[in-house]
């Protein structure tokens, strides 16, 4: 498993809403961390989350906490949201290229629908004022 510091982090601010989803959300981009996802994680802290890619389905059987899901096009535009997905359950978006978990209440905070469109940005932890590389076409396969 790879180490948190190992992974890419990202940035992820709702662009329709002016709101800001994660500030240091992961990456599960091979196939292994697709399959294991947050699976051993204790809890999410406000700011952080998974974004799996690609990804059209997730489960939180084996999870120990509620998430909040969003499922995304190739833009990155919200196809579906699913809120307070409790342990057990399955969501799945036939069309979507992505899923973006995020804490529980992370949605309604935001205030995140259908048809918002996101921005991802590399978060630069270690040089203050950087600039961003942008993750607009990171996945677009």
């Amino acid at each position: 498993m790879e180490t948190k510091s190992a992974m890419a982090r990202l940035r992820i601010r709702n662009r329709t809403r002016g709101t800001v989803l994660a500030t240091a959300a992961e990456v599960a981009a091979t196939s292994r961390q697709r399959r294991t996802g947050l699976l051993r994680h204790e809890r999410l802290e406000p700011g952080e989350g998974l974004w799996i890619v690609p990804c059209e389905a997730i489960h939180t059987f084996g999870m120990r906490f509620p998430i909040d899901v969003l499922f995304l096009d190739r833009q990155k535009k919200v196809l579906k949201v699913r809120s307070h997905m409790p342990r057990g359950r399955i969501a799945v978006c036939l069309w979507a290229h992505s899923v973006l978990e995020l804490p529980a209440g992370t949605i309604a905070a935001s205030g995140t629908q259908p048809g918002d469109e996101l921005d991802f940005e590399e978060a630069n932890e270690a040089v203050e004022g950087e600039r961003m590389r942008s993750w607009g076409d990171f996945g677009a396969r």
